[in-house]
């Protein structure tokens, strides 16, 4: 993949943004880091208190026949889900005050479909290519290589 000189790139999952800026050219690009944002989402045995609940209805029974209970809810994916769509509002809001003309975003493969759920059309537009990795825990160098060679 080329990556314009001047250009965005978010490399992101759904705890971890890191947005560069290409300073080099298109054959060797030098991302330098802008900014980076990060949460603390612990597993989501870590975030629940109790087991799921059972369902009944007012005839007395279970939801169904057999039986029925009412599913675990994953914490640890809802606030990666959230942290997607809000790693795409700070994608819209840069791009609408014109702070890049060519994005890159690289995110593993659920993370980048959340984030695509709540891209604008300004992202969209800016949009020059998509790599469906996970990249955050690699070295800047290595990034670098993993996208020239994507």
């Amino acid at each position: 993949m080329r990556i314009p000189h001047d250009a965005c790139v978010l490399v992101a999952d759904g705890r971890k943004m890191l947005f560069f800026r290409n300073k080099g050219d298109a054959d060797a690009p030098n991302l330098i880091v802008e900014d980076q944002q990060q949460q603390a989402n612990p597993a989501d045995r870590h975030q629940k208190t109790d087991a799921a609940g059972q369902g009944s209805s007012i005839r007395g029974g279970n939801f169904a026949s057999g039986g029925g209970s009412i599913g675990e809810t994953d914490y640890h994916q809802q606030a990666e889900d959230r942290f997607a769509a809000q790693a795409a509002e700070e994608l819209k809001r840069r791009a609408l005050a014109n702070e890049f003309e060519t994005l890159i975003v690289v995110a593993p493969p659920k993370t980048l479909g959340e984030m695509r759920k709540h891209y604008h059309q300004s992202v969209s537009a800016k949009l020059a290519g998509e790599l469906d990795k996970d990249l955050t825990g690699h070295p800047v160098d290595q990034i670098e290589k993993l996208l020239t060679n994507a």
